[in-house]
Parts: structure tokens; sequence; C-alpha cells
């Protein structure tokens, strides 16, 4: 038992008394411990949550720019795999906390961070989130216009020579698939729930279809499958392999690297920590794993059927001529894209901007905050270039990501030995409270963990040119996450001992 909350190791046993709390400007009713009643999600709903948030076409996409630079088929699945086996280790570790405590990210953030400075962490994750909201509400809504000009192909004429770069058809599409997830955001958390949960059967069973089609129609499964290794003996880029693996390795941890730190945000509602350790590892690299090798497989397969090679599933289901399967199609879609893009993309930038204001903002408010940056965004710029996609934007935020999630589960799981004093979380002036509500040991580990970094960024896109940068930080940027957490993690733990109250 904890000295301070009466809390045990699976779960709460004793409902807090918030009352003495309610007060504070550190609280609102969304932000609040949950309370007993309000557990509900079993290993099932975790296992949900991750199937329905890892099938979605940014997944059948991933190994593309993989097998683009190189790989061959198993190289690409196995690196994703990997990738994801690895990033479910800090899934599992910030997931206690919020399971413990019934608290979201924003909150545990206090504790590291302090009551004011957890606004850092939380904006720099929220801003992350954004652009993964546009990108999805572009990606839906594109996929809409595709199937839509199969009815109507005078839609497909409009011109792109504008300010946007995209037509109005486009435009309007991606803006009606953008109300949808505000309206979603609007209905609240347990409609989220019960999407997800829609959701999960339903794409897995789109894509074991689509499959079995592209097998049966193909005779196989095609040339990528057989294609080699750009790194195997006798090719262009033999002995280049571990230069290309772990850059895309961290990459691939990068996609998941947000839902690393948030996962309090979720876990806040599980009846137990088996139900959210369970229900991750089961839900989270096998359905990452399955459902790139299926965007490879069909994928590989257009190649004899079309004559050309088509990543993109939208693409492939608007050659079906049937009006019923594209309807069906744009159905399970767009479904499935609304699920992954609430969950993923909503929930923690809704939290996140709430705490900045805690009496004035709600999680609603914060969700349409959430969707009008997602909008500034333009989000079809983020994912035009499929090198950058991978090398420039998901590296780069895992670069930002990466110390914070070193900083959390050093304070958690080291420094306090599993044990918050929650009531503390919510009093400015109480144990999170260090120097008028910033930790300045968090902010100079978190500062370390990045800037080792930031130059290898920069020359990625182009800001400084690489030949004034140090070879070995160029190298060091193909590892971000991992150079990131491992540094900011030791530097905490440094200056938490030498300043406890700093």
């Amino acid at each position: 038992m904890s000295p301070d909350t009466g809390l045990r190791e699976s779960a709460p046993d004793v409902e807090l008394d918030l009352s003495v709390i309610e007060h504070s400007h550190l609280y609102n009713q969304d932000l609040a411990p949950v309370p007993l009643q309000g557990r509900k999600w079993g290993v099932l709903s975790f296992a949900a949550l991750w199937v329905s948030m890892a099938a979605c076409i940014p997944t059948y996409m991933l190994a593309s720019s993989l097998i683009g630079g190189g790989m061959n088929w198993w190289e690409a699945v196995l690196t994703i795999f990997l990738g994801n086996l690895i990033v479910v280790v800090p899934m599992v570790l910030n997931a206690h906390a919020g399971t413990k405590y019934g608290i979201p990210f924003p909150v545990l953030c206090r504790a590291s961070f302090g009551t004011v400075g957890a606004n850092v962490p939380a904006l720099l994750r929220a801003l992350v989130a954004c652009g993964w909201f546009g990108i999805q509400a572009w990606i839906g809504g594109n996929a809409i216009y595709k199937i839509g000009a199969v009815f109507w192909p005078a839609i497909a004429n409009g011109s792109t020579n504008n300010l946007l770069g995209i037509t109005g058809a486009q435009f309007l599409c991606f803006l009606f698939f953008w109300g949808i997830n505000m309206w979603v955001i609007h209905r609240g958390i347990e409609t989220i729930r019960v999407l997800l949960n829609i959701k999960a059967p339903l794409l897995i069973a789109l894509g074991l279809l689509l499959l079995f089609w592209a097998y049966r129609a193909a005779g196989g499964f095609g040339p990528i499958l057989s294609q080699p290794s750009a790194f195997d003996p006798g090719q262009p880029k033999a002995g280049q392999f571990w230069a290309f693996f772990f850059p895309a390795l961290t990459g691939m941890i990068g996609f998941w690297a947000t839902l690393s730190l948030n996962i309090p945000d979720f876990s806040r509602y599980a009846k137990s920590q088996r139900d959210q350790v369970v229900g991750q590892i089961v839900g989270l690299p096998a359905t990452m794993a399955l459902y790139a090798f299926i965007g490879v497989a069909v994928t590989s397969a257009t190649t004899i059927i079309y004559g050309q090679t088509i990543w993109d599933p939208v693409d492939v289901l608007t050659r079906f001529q049937n009006p019923i399967v594209l309807v069906i199609s744009m159905l399970a879609l767009c479904v499935a894209t609304l699920a992954t893009n609430i969950a993923a993309n909503v929930v923690s930038p809704a939290n996140d901007f709430a705490h900045l204001a805690p009496k004035k903002i709600s999680f609603r408010t914060g969700g349409y905050i959430t969707g009008v940056i997602g909008i500034v965004m333009m989000p079809w710029k983020l994912i035009a270039d499929p090198s950058g996609y991978i090398f420039t934007w998901l590296v780069g935020y895992s670069a930002l990501l990466g110390p914070i999630g070193g900083i959390m589960i050093a304070d958690y799981f080291v420094v306090r030995g599993r044990w918050l004093n929650v009531l503390g979380l919510y009093n400015p002036e109480g144990d999170y409270c260090y120097r008028n509500g910033f930790s300045i040991v968090a902010i100079v580990a978190l500062a370390a963990g990045i800037l080792p970094s930031l130059p290898g960024f920069l020359a990625t896109i182009h800001a400084i040119d690489s030949r004034h940068v140090p070879s070995f930080l160029l190298g060091l940027y193909s590892y971000a996450w991992f150079a990131g957490f491992g540094i900011a993690f030791v530097v905490y733990l440094i200056l938490r001992r030498a300043a406890p109250n700093g």
C-alpha cells in the first residue's frame, strides 16, 4: 500500500476525495482521475484499440518507402514488426501510471516537469498530433474524392494551380470528412470506444478480402515478393543495409512514438494492469506487420493485374466496376480512417490543449483546436514525398518525443518507484510545484535529449549544409529516438539526484 494515495499495484481500490481539488485551476472533469465505475476497458478493448489504429491506410502503405529504399518485402515487414515490438515497451511502461491512478498524459507529466512545465511536453505532443490528424483527415477525404470521381468523372478535372495545390473538389471532400471527425469529438470518449470496436474486425476483414482477391486475380502475389533486396551481394547497394536499416527502424518507432507518451489517456480506463499489458502486446506489433504485409502483397499483385504498381489501396479499389463494392469499400475505409484518427490523433491533443487552461478549455474544445490546426498545416504536403514522410516527418518528431518518454519513465519508475501523490498533481503549491511550477531539471534533460539530433534534422530538410555538420551528428540522427530517450533518461536521473526539488 502507498502511504499517500491508498492505491494498490493493480488499480485503485479507494475513491479519492476530489472535492479538495475541484477549485484548483489545474483541475477539470476531463483531466480528473477516472473513478472506479469508469474503468471499463479490458484486454479485448485494448487489443481492439491497437488493431483499429494499426489497421489503416498509412500502415498499408508503410512498407512502400522501405521497399523503394532497397529492402525486399520480408526485410520491410520485419523492420516494421521490430520497430513496433520495441515501441510497445515504453507504451506499456507509460501506461502503468494511467492504469494505477486513472490520470491522463498531461497530468502525469506534472510529476516530472512541474504543474506548469508539463505544458511543454504536452504541447510538443499535441502539435505532432495535429499534423497526424490532418494527414488522416486528408487520407479519408481523398478516399471519398477518388471513389466519387469514379461515379462523377467531371470532379477530377479541377485545377491544382492555386494556393493550396489541390483541387476545389479535393478540398471540399477533405472538409466533409474533417467535419465528421468534429462530430465524433463532440459526441465524446465513449463514442470513440464503440467506433474502435466496430472498426477492428471491419478493416481486418476488408484487408484479408483484398489479399484473397489479389492472390486469385494475379495467380500469386507477383514480382515484388520475388524481388531481391538491393542490399544482397552483387546488387548496387550491397553492404549498405545497416546504414538504411537503423534510420528506417527509428522511423517505424516514430510511427507510434506519439502514443507511447500519451497512452495514459487510454490506460486510465483500464480495469487492471494485466488488461492494458496483454491487450497492447497482442494488439500492436502483429497487426502492424500483418497489415504491412497485406499492403506489400496486394501491391505486388497489382503489377500483374494492371501492369503497374499501385501502392494506394484507394486507387486499387477504384479499379472495381461494381458500384456496390465501391460504396461498401468507401464506407469501410472512411470508418477505418475515422476511428484511427480520433483515437490516435484527437484524444491526446484534446487533453493537452485542455491542460493549458483547464477551467476554460474542455476536452471537446481541445479537440476543435486540434481540428483547426490540422487544416492550417496543409497535411497533403506533409505526405507528398514518401522518403520525406519517413526520414523527415517520422524520424524528425521521434527526436522530440523520445526524450520526453525517457524523462517520464525515469521519473515514475526510478525516482518515484511508481508512487504518486495524486491530489498533489492538481495542487499548484504541492509536491510537484518545483520552482514556480517548472522543473528546471526536466527542461534541461529534455533539451539535452533533443539537441544532438537537431543538426541532422536541419541537414535533412536542407536548412543547413550537411558538409558543415560533423559526421557523427549526422549519423546520430538515424538513431534519433534511441539517442534522445537514452540521453534524457540518464541526464534526468543525474540532475534529479543532485537537485531533488529543482
